[in-house]
């Protein structure tokens, strides 16, 4: 029976330390740290709570990250 591939770690990473950043800068951070995907969202956006390792999604309001968090 083949292996199934292991799903991408969340790198070790503090969410908290991208608040106040500017979007592009902290998407720039993000990737270089090794998260997959980097999300950014409107403050009030609907989105679905599925936890995906790898993903970091920052809400972004007037083009500055106002919360962070994993998955």
């Amino acid at each position: 029976m083949p292996s199934l591939p292991k799903p991408p770690r969340s790198p070790d990473d503090n969410p908290d330390a991208y608040v106040g950043m500017g979007a592009e800068q902290a998407e720039e951070r993000a990737r270089g740290r090794g998260w997959r995907t980097v999300r950014q969202l409107a403050p009030d956006a609907i989105v679905t709570m599925e936890f995906m390792p790898g993903r970091i999604n920052f809400a972004v309001k007037d083009g500055a990250v106002v919360r962070c968090w994993r998955g």
